[in-house]
């Protein structure tokens, strides 16, 4: 699996493109900014981008969605505890920076367990992990787990938002803890990291 890394924004969120070995078929998760890095980067690719993933709803892992959908025309996915995020600046948390934002609707609303087809050859499953938002989730592949903002290295999400759950949170981070030593920690913010070295360094699990 390739994996392309973008940090935008004025908040520094992680945007990922994620395409097979050997394919031309990909997804974006977390479009958070509008950035032309990413439409260029696409481009002197090749690829085509078939689904946009989002591991939550809030201002600064969507900023970039309309940008995005318009140069892809690909579907957009977002779990269904967080859908009402891309219709309600007030749920998406962009009023709390004096910078309404809304979008359209999402295509598809993933529940847990869901498995998302990337190109014809990897799969992403689907995990909620609600207490950051009612709706988070990660996605988990077989080397790499993209977790939003459940999990950073050596630390875990806010719950001080509307709608977050600290004891939610902590039980999702326990849900993660579950998964294979190996498995590479791609966060939202901030440095890559494993399950495995987050299970025995950070102070929250």
């Amino acid at each position: 699996m390739q994996i392309q890394k973008f940090i935008l924004g004025p908040m520094a969120s992680n945007c990922y493109i994620v395409w097979p070995d050997g394919e031309k078929e990909g997804v974006i998760i977390d479009p958070g900014y509008d950035s032309k890095e990413i439409t260029d980067f696409i481009a002197e690719k090749g690829l085509c981008i078939d689904k946009i993933l989002l591991t939550h709803g809030h201002f600064d892992h969507i900023g970039g969605l309309e940008m995005v959908r318009k140069a892809t025309k690909a579907p957009v996915y977002i779990y269904k505890d967080d859908a009402e995020c891309l219709t309600s600046a007030g749920t998406n948390i962009s009023t709390m920076v004096g910078q309404p934002m809304t979008f359209e609707p999402a295509e598809v609303l993933m529940k847990e367990g869901d498995e998302i087809a990337v190109g014809s050859s990897e799969k992403l499953k689907v995990i909620h992990t609600p207490g950051h938002t009612p709706g988070g989730c990660c996605f988990a592949g077989d080397k790499v787990v993209f977790t939003g903002d459940t999990l950073f290295q050596q630390s875990v999400g806010r719950s001080d938002f509307p709608g977050g759950d600290y004891y939610a949170l902590m039980d999702s981070v326990k849900k993660l803890m579950a998964l294979d030593d190996a498995l590479i920690v791609l966060p939202g913010h901030g440095d890559n990291s494993t399950i495995g070295f987050e299970r025995t360094h950070n102070p929250f699990v």
